[in-house]
């Protein structure tokens, strides 16, 4: 095992990670179905799979298919609900990978439902299973049911409101993951951050839609589906900036790092943290790889610490 305490660590809305390689949400489960496959202890984190107040079956099969920029993907939020989660998967994570930081992703239809998620959510960390969780990211790309299915981070009452009530739900810390479909993405973070957010994260996927031509049908059982990897890094990196320059809170930068160098791009716009998501699932050390390809880019560049880099970009604009 490979830890990297010096050179890598960071601290994030009040967290300590030992480096800032994490596991995006969707591509780590909850934890356990990755552990001898993922070195996990080699990470900075992981961010779990969503978690929403019921069960959820999903979009059809199949969910996902690989394109020649990246990765298109339609789950539908498919999970076991949160009364499972707690069950099942925080035990777990109380007991495992003690080093590495673990976030839950959730997920809601209504303001309330985040809330309640949290709530929950916390209770048990408190009561049966300490150190399962170290903190929240709340996924307002999700379609605001009682409002028309406008998504929360598209809509700034509802998404005040989603933080505002997760904020009373926990003291843990709160990301708030952001679309970059958002018409002012930089607006979205600044009334995150005003209503109780420690960090944001950039980016979620783009929509998108991959043909299968001999059958003149979709390659997804969906329809569409979320695109990620090589084609979304940009976006991110984009979106990473612009929200760095009207925040200052922390941001984990998600969407196509495969290298240090991708990972950079994030940390050069303003991350602190950055999220492997698609890389993974090609393959299950890309991870580990990245956290060492970014110690020695730090040795022979003379880096003694990675934080240095954070929002360093020279921009003429």
């Amino acid at each position: 095992m490979s830890t990297h305490r010096g050179t890598l660590a960071v601290r994030v809305a009040g967290l300590d990670f030992q480096n800032p390689v994490v596991l995006a949400a969707g591509t780590a489960a909850y934890g356990r179905d990755l552990a001898g496959v993922v070195d996990l202890e080699a990470l900075g984190g992981l961010v779990t799979k969503a978690v929403s107040p019921e069960p959820r079956a999903g979009a059809p099969s199949p969910r996902v298919a690989e394109f020649d920029g990246g990765m298109i993907n339609a789950v539908g939020l498919a999970n076991p609900g949160v009364s499972a989660v707690r069950r099942e998967h925080l035990p777990w994570l109380a007991s495992a990978i003690p080093g590495v930081r673990k976030i839950a992703n959730i997920v809601g239809f209504a303001t309330e439902e985040f809330a309640e998620v949290v709530a929950e959510l916390d209770a048990a960390v408190a009561a049966e299973s300490p150190g399962s969780l170290d903190a929240y990211e709340l996924n307002v790309s999700c379609p605001n049911v009682k409002a028309g299915g406008m998504e929360f981070g598209a809509d700034m009452s509802s998404l005040a409101e989603v933080v505002r009530r997760a904020r009373v739900s926990t003291r843990r810390p709160l990301f708030v993951k952001l679309s970059p479909m958002l018409p002012d993405i930089a607006q979205s973070a600044a009334v995150a951050a005003d209503a109780g957010a420690d960090a944001i994260t950039l980016v979620n996927t783009i929509p998108g839609l991959v043909i299968d031509v001999e059958r003149r049908r979709p390659v997804l059982g969906f329809g569409t589906g979320g695109v990620s990897g090589t084609a979304l890094r940009p976006v991110g990196v984009l979106a990473t900036w612009k929200v760095r320059r009207a925040v200052t809170l922390p941001i984990l930068g998600v969407g196509g790092v495969s290298s240090a160098e991708d990972a950079l791009q994030y940390i050069l716009a303003g991350a602190s943290l950055v999220g492997v998501g698609t890389a993974m699932l090609r393959d299950p050390r890309a991870p580990e790889r990245i956290v060492r390809e970014l110690t020695h880019w730090c040795d022979t560049h003379g880096v003694r610490d990675v934080t240095e880099l954070v929002g360093t970009l020279e921009f003429d604009r």
